[in-house]
């Protein structure tokens, strides 16, 4: 199984912190076009493929050590995706208004980034655990999912 480094996508909120932010300081919807861009590229082809997932493989992860921890990618990938309808809720405010709606929206990501980077705590990661709980699954295939996706630690694989 695959799993995700989880220093990746922790970088990732780190520098989603930083772009939200001056989008907040500056009223920047193009910033925060280029953030939706990069959530979407995360949601729908994973962490490792997204524009942060590449500089953090390509620049960051070869001056570290190797991986001590991984995690499901599934749980990482729906958090993109939470953060992709929170970044083009904020874009229709920044472009047709209200103002407000896109600074609220922009805000609101911009703290689930901050309590992932400061302090490794994924917002949309456990919203996705809790609904994986409310959905039954049927099947071995599914039960395993399930506990791969909920109990990841110390699953080996390519990471990120």
């Amino acid at each position: 199984m695959d799993t995700v480094d989880v220093r990746g996508p922790r970088f990732g909120a780190a520098v989603t912190t930083a772009v939200l932010a001056a989008v907040l300081v500056t009223s920047g919807w193009a910033l925060l076009a280029w953030q939706a861009l990069c959530f979407a590229v995360g949601a729908a082809a994973g962490v490792r493929h997204s524009p942060y997932g590449w500089v953090f493989r390509t620049l960051v992860r070869p001056r570290l050590g190797p991986a001590t921890e991984t995690e499901a990618p599934g749980p990482p990938r729906f958090a993109q995706g939470v953060g992709l309808v929170f970044a083009l809720v904020g874009l229709a405010g920044y472009l047709w208004g209200p103002e407000w709606l896109g600074m609220a929206a922009t805000g609101c990501a911009l703290a689930a980034a901050f309590l992932n980077a400061a302090f490794s705590y994924c917002l949309g990661c456990e919203m996705y655990l809790l609904l994986r709980r409310a959905v039954p699954v049927r099947g071995r295939a599914g039960e395993a999912r399930r506990r791969r996706d909920e109990h990841p630690g110390g699953v080996t694989g390519d990471t990120t």
